[in-house]
Protein backbone atom coordinates (compact mmCIF):
# COMPACT_ATOMS: atom_id res chain seq x y z
CA UNK A 1 0.00 0.00 0.00
CA UNK A 2 1.27 3.43 -0.84
CA UNK A 3 2.06 5.81 1.97
CA UNK A 4 0.34 9.20 1.98
CA UNK A 5 2.02 12.39 3.15
CA UNK A 6 -1.08 12.97 5.28
CA UNK A 7 -1.32 10.29 7.98
CA UNK A 8 -4.27 9.74 10.23
CA UNK A 9 -3.79 10.64 13.88
CA UNK A 10 -5.32 8.93 16.87
CA UNK A 11 -9.08 9.29 16.95
CA UNK A 12 -10.17 12.09 19.23
CA UNK A 13 -6.66 13.34 19.94
CA UNK A 14 -6.81 16.01 17.27
CA UNK A 15 -10.34 17.37 17.66
CA UNK A 16 -10.19 21.09 18.40
CA UNK A 17 -12.78 23.25 20.11
CA UNK A 18 -13.80 26.28 18.07
CA UNK A 19 -15.00 29.33 19.96
CA UNK A 20 -18.42 30.53 18.89
CA UNK A 21 -18.04 34.17 19.90
CA UNK A 22 -15.53 36.85 19.08
CA UNK A 23 -12.30 36.19 20.94
CA UNK A 24 -11.34 39.00 23.28
CA UNK A 25 -7.80 40.33 23.25
CA UNK A 26 -5.88 38.36 25.83
CA UNK A 27 -4.56 40.06 28.94
CA UNK A 28 -1.01 39.30 27.86
CA UNK A 29 0.49 39.40 24.41
CA UNK A 30 0.48 36.14 22.52
CA UNK A 31 3.23 35.32 20.05
CA UNK A 32 1.55 33.67 17.07
CA UNK A 33 3.49 31.80 14.42
CA UNK A 34 2.17 31.77 10.88
CA UNK A 35 3.61 29.18 8.49
CA UNK A 36 3.72 29.67 4.73
CA UNK A 37 6.00 29.39 1.72
CA UNK A 38 8.99 31.70 1.30
CA UNK A 39 8.10 33.96 -1.64
CA UNK A 40 7.35 37.61 -2.36
CA UNK A 41 3.74 37.55 -1.08
CA UNK A 42 4.99 36.33 2.29
CA UNK A 43 7.06 39.48 2.66
CA UNK A 44 3.95 41.52 1.91
CA UNK A 45 2.07 39.61 4.60
CA UNK A 46 4.68 40.56 7.19
CA UNK A 47 4.09 44.21 6.40
CA UNK A 48 0.31 43.77 6.41
CA UNK A 49 0.36 41.98 9.78
CA UNK A 50 1.93 44.91 11.58
CA UNK A 51 -1.55 46.41 11.75
CA UNK A 52 -2.85 43.27 13.48
CA UNK A 53 -0.09 43.51 16.05
CA UNK A 54 -1.02 47.11 16.82
CA UNK A 55 -4.72 46.36 17.10
CA UNK A 56 -4.54 43.10 19.02
CA UNK A 57 -1.49 43.44 21.26
CA UNK A 58 -0.25 40.10 19.96
CA UNK A 59 3.02 39.64 18.12
CA UNK A 60 3.51 37.74 14.89
CA UNK A 61 6.33 35.38 14.04
CA UNK A 62 6.66 33.75 10.65
CA UNK A 63 8.03 30.44 9.47
CA UNK A 64 8.54 30.63 5.72
CA UNK A 65 9.92 27.63 3.82
CA UNK A 66 11.05 27.59 0.15
CA UNK A 67 8.50 26.07 -2.21
CA UNK A 68 10.85 23.22 -3.08
CA UNK A 69 10.63 21.90 0.49
CA UNK A 70 7.43 23.57 1.69
CA UNK A 71 5.15 20.53 1.38
CA UNK A 72 7.57 18.07 2.97
CA UNK A 73 8.39 20.41 5.84
CA UNK A 74 4.88 21.53 6.68
CA UNK A 75 3.04 18.27 6.07
CA UNK A 76 5.54 16.55 8.34
CA UNK A 77 4.82 19.21 10.93
CA UNK A 78 1.08 18.54 10.73
CA UNK A 79 1.42 14.77 10.64
CA UNK A 80 3.52 14.83 13.81
CA UNK A 81 0.96 17.03 15.61
CA UNK A 82 3.63 19.68 15.92
CA UNK A 83 2.99 22.99 17.63
CA UNK A 84 5.29 25.17 15.56
CA UNK A 85 2.42 26.68 13.54
CA UNK A 86 -0.62 28.38 15.01
CA UNK A 87 -1.78 29.51 11.58
CA UNK A 88 -1.07 27.67 8.34
CA UNK A 89 -1.42 29.00 4.82
CA UNK A 90 -1.45 25.58 3.25
CA UNK A 91 -1.73 24.69 -0.41
CA UNK A 92 -5.17 24.15 -1.88
CA UNK A 93 -4.52 20.43 -2.34
CA UNK A 94 -4.02 19.99 1.41
CA UNK A 95 -7.57 20.85 2.40
CA UNK A 96 -8.88 17.28 2.18
CA UNK A 97 -6.15 15.82 4.36
CA UNK A 98 -6.23 18.82 6.67
CA UNK A 99 -9.93 18.24 7.31
CA UNK A 100 -10.13 14.45 7.38
CA UNK A 101 -7.03 13.99 9.50
CA UNK A 102 -7.96 16.70 11.97
CA UNK A 103 -5.03 19.01 11.26
CA UNK A 104 -7.22 22.07 10.69
CA UNK A 105 -9.91 23.54 12.94
CA UNK A 106 -13.35 23.57 11.37
CA UNK A 107 -14.36 27.22 11.16
CA UNK A 108 -18.12 27.16 10.54
CA UNK A 109 -19.17 28.14 14.07
CA UNK A 110 -16.54 30.84 14.26
CA UNK A 111 -17.59 32.27 10.90
CA UNK A 112 -21.26 32.29 11.93
CA UNK A 113 -20.53 33.98 15.27
CA UNK A 114 -18.44 36.69 13.66
CA UNK A 115 -20.47 37.49 10.58
CA UNK A 116 -17.99 35.99 8.13
CA UNK A 117 -19.77 34.49 5.15
CA UNK A 118 -18.20 32.58 2.31
CA UNK A 119 -20.64 34.29 -0.03
CA UNK A 120 -18.38 37.34 0.27
CA UNK A 121 -15.46 35.53 -1.40
CA UNK A 122 -14.88 34.45 -4.98
CA UNK A 123 -16.71 31.12 -5.36
CA UNK A 124 -13.73 29.35 -6.94
CA UNK A 125 -11.51 30.23 -3.98
CA UNK A 126 -14.08 28.99 -1.48
CA UNK A 127 -14.31 25.66 -3.28
CA UNK A 128 -10.57 25.48 -3.87
CA UNK A 129 -9.18 26.65 -0.55
CA UNK A 130 -11.86 26.23 2.12
CA UNK A 131 -14.34 23.40 1.52
CA UNK A 132 -14.15 19.74 2.37
CA UNK A 133 -15.82 17.75 1.04
CA UNK A 134 -15.90 19.89 -2.07
CA UNK A 135 -19.18 21.67 -2.80
CA UNK A 136 -20.38 21.29 0.78
CA UNK A 137 -20.64 24.10 3.38
CA UNK A 138 -17.85 22.75 5.58
CA UNK A 139 -15.02 25.24 5.92
CA UNK A 140 -11.50 24.63 7.19
CA UNK A 141 -9.81 27.75 5.87
CA UNK A 142 -10.45 31.35 4.89
CA UNK A 143 -9.39 32.18 1.32
CA UNK A 144 -6.05 33.92 1.77
CA UNK A 145 -4.18 34.22 -1.51
CA UNK A 146 -5.99 33.91 -4.83
CA UNK A 147 -3.70 32.62 -7.55
CA UNK A 148 -3.94 31.06 -10.99
CA UNK A 149 -1.71 30.15 -13.90
CA UNK A 150 -1.66 32.88 -16.54
CA UNK A 151 0.68 34.35 -19.11
CA UNK A 152 2.96 37.34 -19.59
CA UNK A 153 4.23 38.43 -22.99
CA UNK A 154 6.74 40.91 -24.34
CA UNK A 155 4.31 43.56 -25.49
CA UNK A 156 7.18 45.71 -26.71
CA UNK A 157 8.35 42.91 -29.02
CA UNK A 158 4.84 42.15 -30.26
CA UNK A 159 4.37 45.79 -31.25
CA UNK A 160 7.45 45.98 -33.53
CA UNK A 161 6.23 46.76 -37.07
CA UNK A 162 8.66 44.40 -38.79
CA UNK A 163 7.55 41.48 -36.58
CA UNK A 164 3.91 42.40 -37.09
CA UNK A 165 4.41 42.28 -40.85
CA UNK A 166 6.30 38.99 -40.84
CA UNK A 167 3.80 37.34 -38.53
CA UNK A 168 0.88 38.47 -40.68
CA UNK A 169 2.61 37.13 -43.79
CA UNK A 170 3.28 33.80 -42.10
CA UNK A 171 0.09 33.15 -40.13
CA UNK A 172 -2.46 35.45 -41.72
CA UNK A 173 -3.39 37.23 -38.51
CA UNK A 174 -2.10 40.01 -36.30
CA UNK A 175 0.64 39.27 -33.78
CA UNK A 176 -1.41 39.77 -30.62
CA UNK A 177 -2.70 38.09 -27.49
CA UNK A 178 -3.59 34.53 -28.55
CA UNK A 179 -7.25 33.56 -28.56
CA UNK A 180 -6.44 29.83 -28.36
CA UNK A 181 -3.69 27.51 -27.29
CA UNK A 182 -3.04 26.72 -30.94
CA UNK A 183 -2.41 30.42 -31.58
CA UNK A 184 -0.12 30.56 -28.55
CA UNK A 185 1.86 27.66 -29.95
CA UNK A 186 2.22 29.53 -33.25
CA UNK A 187 3.57 32.59 -31.44
CA UNK A 188 6.07 30.50 -29.50
CA UNK A 189 7.26 28.90 -32.73
CA UNK A 190 7.51 32.31 -34.41
CA UNK A 191 9.88 33.65 -31.75
CA UNK A 192 11.87 30.44 -31.33
CA UNK A 193 15.53 31.14 -32.15
CA UNK A 194 14.77 34.66 -33.38
CA UNK A 195 17.26 37.50 -33.13
CA UNK A 196 16.01 40.40 -31.02
CA UNK A 197 18.46 43.29 -30.71
CA UNK A 198 21.43 41.01 -31.30
CA UNK A 199 20.30 38.33 -28.85
CA UNK A 200 18.85 34.92 -29.68
CA UNK A 201 15.49 34.53 -27.97
CA UNK A 202 12.98 31.72 -27.66
CA UNK A 203 9.24 31.25 -27.66
CA UNK A 204 7.88 30.34 -24.23
CA UNK A 205 8.93 29.39 -20.74
CA UNK A 206 6.49 26.70 -19.57
CA UNK A 207 6.32 24.40 -16.56
CA UNK A 208 8.37 21.22 -16.97
CA UNK A 209 9.71 20.51 -13.46
CA UNK A 210 9.48 16.93 -12.23
CA UNK A 211 10.49 16.94 -8.56
CA UNK A 212 7.46 18.57 -6.96
CA UNK A 213 4.40 19.62 -8.98
CA UNK A 214 5.66 21.74 -11.85
CA UNK A 215 4.87 19.75 -14.98
CA UNK A 216 1.44 18.88 -13.58
CA UNK A 217 0.62 22.53 -12.90
CA UNK A 218 1.61 23.25 -16.50
CA UNK A 219 0.10 20.44 -18.50
CA UNK A 220 -3.31 20.76 -16.88
CA UNK A 221 -3.72 24.13 -18.60
CA UNK A 222 -3.82 22.27 -21.90
CA UNK A 223 -5.63 19.16 -20.66
CA UNK A 224 -8.59 21.04 -19.22
CA UNK A 225 -9.15 23.04 -22.40
CA UNK A 226 -9.18 19.94 -24.58
CA UNK A 227 -11.71 17.97 -22.55
CA UNK A 228 -9.82 16.22 -19.74
CA UNK A 229 -11.89 15.51 -16.63
CA UNK A 230 -10.66 14.08 -13.35
CA UNK A 231 -13.57 11.69 -13.06
CA UNK A 232 -17.03 10.87 -14.29
CA UNK A 233 -19.25 13.75 -13.08
CA UNK A 234 -21.98 11.23 -12.28
CA UNK A 235 -19.80 8.60 -10.60
CA UNK A 236 -16.94 9.59 -8.28
CA UNK A 237 -13.56 7.94 -8.93
CA UNK A 238 -14.72 6.54 -12.27
CA UNK A 239 -11.74 7.56 -14.39
CA UNK A 240 -11.76 5.56 -17.61
CA UNK A 241 -12.77 7.65 -20.61
CA UNK A 242 -12.49 10.92 -18.71
CA UNK A 243 -8.84 11.16 -17.68
CA UNK A 244 -7.81 9.52 -20.97
CA UNK A 245 -10.47 10.86 -23.32
CA UNK A 246 -9.65 11.68 -26.94
CA UNK A 247 -9.68 15.36 -26.05
CA UNK A 248 -7.32 14.84 -23.14
CA UNK A 249 -4.91 13.01 -25.44
CA UNK A 250 -5.01 15.93 -27.91
CA UNK A 251 -4.36 18.42 -25.12
CA UNK A 252 -1.36 16.49 -23.86
CA UNK A 253 -0.01 16.24 -27.40
CA UNK A 254 -0.33 20.00 -27.79
CA UNK A 255 1.63 20.66 -24.59
CA UNK A 256 4.41 18.36 -25.77
CA UNK A 257 4.47 20.05 -29.17
CA UNK A 258 4.75 23.44 -27.47
CA UNK A 259 7.68 22.11 -25.45
CA UNK A 260 9.36 20.61 -28.51
CA UNK A 261 9.09 23.61 -30.85
CA UNK A 262 8.90 26.67 -28.66
CA UNK A 263 10.92 26.47 -25.42
CA UNK A 264 14.52 27.42 -24.58
CA UNK A 265 17.27 24.80 -24.67
CA UNK A 266 17.90 23.33 -21.23
CA UNK A 267 14.39 24.04 -19.94
CA UNK A 268 13.53 20.43 -19.14
CA UNK A 269 13.14 21.00 -15.40
CA UNK A 270 11.72 24.50 -15.05
CA UNK A 271 9.12 25.83 -12.66
CA UNK A 272 8.23 29.22 -11.22
CA UNK A 273 11.65 30.70 -10.50
CA UNK A 274 13.31 29.47 -13.71
CA UNK A 275 10.48 30.90 -15.79
CA UNK A 276 10.72 34.24 -14.00
CA UNK A 277 14.46 34.39 -14.60
CA UNK A 278 14.10 33.51 -18.28
CA UNK A 279 11.47 36.16 -18.84
CA UNK A 280 13.13 38.97 -16.91
CA UNK A 281 16.46 38.32 -18.61
CA UNK A 282 14.89 38.65 -22.06
CA UNK A 283 15.20 35.02 -23.14
CA UNK A 284 11.55 34.38 -24.03
CA UNK A 285 8.58 36.14 -25.59
CA UNK A 286 5.98 34.31 -23.48
CA UNK A 287 5.96 33.09 -19.92
CA UNK A 288 3.59 30.68 -18.19
CA UNK A 289 3.46 31.35 -14.48
CA UNK A 290 1.22 31.88 -11.51
CA UNK A 291 -0.19 35.38 -11.25
CA UNK A 292 1.68 36.06 -8.02
CA UNK A 293 4.68 37.09 -10.14
CA UNK A 294 2.84 39.86 -11.96
CA UNK A 295 3.52 42.68 -9.47
CA UNK A 296 7.24 41.90 -9.62
CA UNK A 297 7.22 41.76 -13.40
CA UNK A 298 5.46 45.10 -13.65
CA UNK A 299 7.98 46.67 -11.28
CA UNK A 300 11.00 45.27 -13.16
CA UNK A 301 13.01 48.05 -14.79
CA UNK A 302 13.55 46.03 -17.98
CA UNK A 303 10.34 44.13 -18.68
CA UNK A 304 7.91 46.22 -16.62
CA UNK A 305 6.50 49.67 -17.08
CA UNK A 306 4.47 48.89 -20.17
CA UNK A 307 6.83 46.42 -21.82
CA UNK A 308 4.80 43.44 -20.58
CA UNK A 309 1.23 42.42 -21.22
CA UNK A 310 -0.86 39.90 -19.25
CA UNK A 311 -3.54 37.47 -20.39
CA UNK A 312 -5.44 34.44 -19.07
CA UNK A 313 -4.73 30.93 -20.26
CA UNK A 314 -6.17 30.72 -23.80
CA UNK A 315 -9.07 28.51 -24.77
CA UNK A 316 -9.07 25.11 -26.41
CA UNK A 317 -11.75 23.13 -28.23
CA UNK A 318 -13.48 22.16 -24.96
CA UNK A 319 -13.48 25.61 -23.36
CA UNK A 320 -11.27 28.01 -21.47
CA UNK A 321 -9.86 27.00 -18.11
CA UNK A 322 -6.74 27.61 -16.05
CA UNK A 323 -4.98 25.79 -13.24
CA UNK A 324 -5.87 27.17 -9.83
CA UNK A 325 -3.07 28.10 -7.48
CA UNK A 326 -3.28 29.89 -4.18
CA UNK A 327 -4.03 28.98 -0.62
CA UNK A 328 -6.36 29.37 2.32
CA UNK A 329 -5.40 30.26 5.88
CA UNK A 330 -6.26 27.73 8.58
CA UNK A 331 -6.01 27.47 12.35
CA UNK A 332 -3.84 24.48 13.27
CA UNK A 333 -5.69 22.16 15.63
CA UNK A 334 -2.54 21.37 17.65
CA UNK A 335 -1.96 25.01 18.56
CA UNK A 336 -2.58 26.05 22.17
CA UNK A 337 -3.18 29.63 20.96
CA UNK A 338 -6.31 29.05 18.94
CA UNK A 339 -8.21 32.00 20.36
CA UNK A 340 -5.54 34.44 19.26
CA UNK A 341 -5.19 32.66 15.90
CA UNK A 342 -8.91 33.08 15.32
CA UNK A 343 -8.54 36.78 16.08
CA UNK A 344 -6.09 36.94 13.20
CA UNK A 345 -8.57 35.20 10.88
CA UNK A 346 -11.29 37.71 11.82
CA UNK A 347 -8.93 40.64 11.31
CA UNK A 348 -7.69 39.33 7.96
CA UNK A 349 -11.25 38.94 6.63
CA UNK A 350 -12.05 42.65 7.01
CA UNK A 351 -12.57 44.52 3.72
CA UNK A 352 -10.11 47.28 4.59
CA UNK A 353 -7.43 44.69 5.39
CA UNK A 354 -8.15 42.81 2.18
CA UNK A 355 -7.83 46.06 0.21
CA UNK A 356 -4.49 46.78 1.83
CA UNK A 357 -3.43 43.21 1.03
CA UNK A 358 -3.95 44.01 -2.67
CA UNK A 359 -2.14 47.33 -2.33
CA UNK A 360 0.90 45.58 -0.86
CA UNK A 361 1.10 42.96 -3.62
CA UNK A 362 -1.13 40.27 -2.14
CA UNK A 363 -4.02 38.63 -3.95
CA UNK A 364 -7.32 38.95 -2.07
CA UNK A 365 -10.35 36.81 -2.80
CA UNK A 366 -12.87 39.13 -1.14
CA UNK A 367 -15.49 40.16 -3.68
CA UNK A 368 -15.87 43.63 -2.18
CA UNK A 369 -12.28 44.28 -3.24
CA UNK A 370 -11.89 42.45 -6.53
CA UNK A 371 -15.36 43.29 -7.86
CA UNK A 372 -15.11 46.99 -7.02
CA UNK A 373 -15.58 49.33 -9.96
CA UNK A 374 -12.02 50.62 -9.82
CA UNK A 375 -10.28 47.27 -9.34
CA UNK A 376 -9.70 46.37 -13.00
CA UNK A 377 -7.88 49.67 -13.57
CA UNK A 378 -5.87 49.50 -10.36
CA UNK A 379 -2.95 47.61 -11.95
CA UNK A 380 -2.03 46.69 -15.54
CA UNK A 381 -2.55 43.02 -14.67
CA UNK A 382 -5.75 43.38 -12.61
CA UNK A 383 -8.16 42.59 -15.47
CA UNK A 384 -6.16 39.52 -16.47
CA UNK A 385 -6.26 38.40 -12.82
CA UNK A 386 -10.05 38.73 -12.73
CA UNK A 387 -10.49 36.96 -16.05
CA UNK A 388 -8.18 34.16 -14.95
CA UNK A 389 -9.84 33.60 -11.57
CA UNK A 390 -13.16 33.18 -13.39
CA UNK A 391 -11.96 30.09 -15.30
CA UNK A 392 -10.07 28.06 -12.70
CA UNK A 393 -9.96 24.33 -12.10
CA UNK A 394 -7.86 22.54 -9.52
CA UNK A 395 -5.97 19.30 -9.07
CA UNK A 396 -7.24 16.61 -6.68
CA UNK A 397 -7.62 17.76 -3.07
CA UNK A 398 -8.12 14.21 -1.78
CA UNK A 399 -6.22 13.22 1.38
CA UNK A 400 -4.14 11.01 -0.92
CA UNK A 401 -3.37 13.93 -3.24
CA UNK A 402 0.39 13.43 -2.83
CA UNK A 403 0.26 9.92 -4.26
CA UNK A 404 -1.96 11.15 -7.09
CA UNK A 405 0.50 13.96 -7.78
CA UNK A 406 3.58 11.74 -7.76
CA UNK A 407 2.03 9.51 -10.41
CA UNK A 408 1.02 12.50 -12.52
CA UNK A 409 4.45 14.06 -12.35
CA UNK A 410 6.11 10.87 -13.51
CA UNK A 411 3.69 10.12 -16.35
CA UNK A 412 3.61 13.68 -17.67
CA UNK A 413 7.35 14.31 -17.47
CA UNK A 414 8.22 10.99 -19.07
CA UNK A 415 6.00 11.76 -22.06
CA UNK A 416 6.32 15.54 -22.50
CA UNK A 417 9.98 15.96 -21.67
CA UNK A 418 11.58 12.55 -22.11
CA UNK A 419 9.47 11.63 -25.14
CA UNK A 420 8.57 8.18 -23.83
CA UNK A 421 5.59 6.51 -25.48
CA UNK A 422 2.45 8.28 -26.64
CA UNK A 423 0.05 10.68 -24.99
CA UNK A 424 -2.60 7.96 -24.92
CA UNK A 425 -0.22 5.56 -23.19
CA UNK A 426 0.69 8.21 -20.61
CA UNK A 427 -2.93 8.92 -19.75
CA UNK A 428 -3.90 5.24 -19.76
CA UNK A 429 -1.07 4.67 -17.31
CA UNK A 430 -2.31 7.53 -15.17
CA UNK A 431 -5.76 5.94 -15.01
CA UNK A 432 -4.14 2.76 -13.68
CA UNK A 433 -2.02 4.68 -11.16
CA UNK A 434 -4.89 6.74 -9.82
CA UNK A 435 -7.20 3.72 -9.67
CA UNK A 436 -4.63 1.94 -7.50
CA UNK A 437 -4.45 4.92 -5.14
CA UNK A 438 -8.22 5.07 -4.76
CA UNK A 439 -8.38 1.30 -4.22
CA UNK A 440 -5.80 1.65 -1.45
CA UNK A 441 -7.92 4.43 0.03
CA UNK A 442 -11.00 2.20 0.03
CA UNK A 443 -12.88 4.42 -2.40
CA UNK A 444 -13.22 1.80 -5.12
Amino acid sequence: MKKNLFTRGATGAIVASVIATTAAVEAHATDLTLCWAAWDPANSLIELSKDFELQSGHTMSFEFVPWTSFADRMLNELNSSGQLCDLMIGDSQWIGGGAENGHYVKLNDFFDANGITMDDFLPATVTGYSEWPKNTPNYYALPAFADVVGWTYRKDWFERPELQTEFMDTYGRKLDVPASLEELKDIAEFFQGRDIDGTTVYGAAIYTERGSEGVTMGVTNALYNYGFQYENPDKPYDLEGFVNSEGAVAGLELYKELYDIGTPPGSSNWYMSENIDAYRSGQVALQMNFAFIWPGVEADETVGGGNTGYFPNPAGPAGQFAQLGGQGISVVSYSDKQDAALEYIKWFAQPEVQQQWWNLGGAPALRAVVEADDFAASQPYAQAFLDSMAIVKDFWAEPAYADLLIATQERMHNYVIAGEGTAKEALDGLVRDWTEVFEDEGKL
